[in-house]
């Protein structure tokens, strides 16, 4: 599917990703200190795999990878759909610490690929449908588009990237 980019400091707090830059540096200077950055990385990529998994997007075989000097998420496994694969991209990339997700899961129904709107200050879900479907009113395909990371319309936030698929 591809790489995606995200804003770093935006997104769940799954795991304490400053932790795991300093250790990433300190690796860097010390090839000792490298054990510590491995484990912090393996943990933090299992919170985001928990994560993953708690959405129940039917993804099987899923494995995720985290390397904290970068912020970037390697995520592989069998989707079901392309909706699946995608939600899963968001998943990973609206966490904070994250800033790239390479999306390399196989995909059972192929279809076209969704649009991405990154969310800014002053946003809605209603202006965002307006701006892509030139519709107001169609801002609930987004809102359902986004479940289930989206618990409700208005929860929102700056730096958070949305799935916006193509008009019905």
């Amino acid at each position: 599917m591809g790489m995606f980019s995200f804003i770093k400091e935006a997104g769940q707090k799954l795991f304490g990703h400053k932790e795991i830059e300093n250790a990433a540096a300190a690796a860097a200077a010390d090839p000792a200190a490298k054990p510590t950055l491995d484990e912090l990385n393996a943990s933090a990529a299992k919170g985001i795999q928990t994560y993953i998994e708690s959405q129940n997007l039917g993804v099987s075989g899923l494995f995720v990878m985290f390397d904290g000097a970068t912020g970037s998420v390697t995520v592989q496994g069998d989707a079901p759909t392309q909706d699946a694969s995608e939600k899963v991209a968001l998943c990973c990339g609206n966490v904070g610490g994250v800033q790239s997700v390479t999306n390399m899961l196989v995909v059972a129904e192929a279809a076209d690929e969704s649009e991405y709107h990154d969310v800014v200050s002053g946003d809605t879900l209603s202006k965002i449908a307006k701006e892509y479907y030139g519709d107001a009113s169609k801002y609930p395909a987004i809102f359902e588009a986004n479940k289930p990371m989206l618990s409700h319309p208005d929860k929102i936030y700056p730096g958070q990237k949305l799935r916006i698929p193509a008009e019905a």
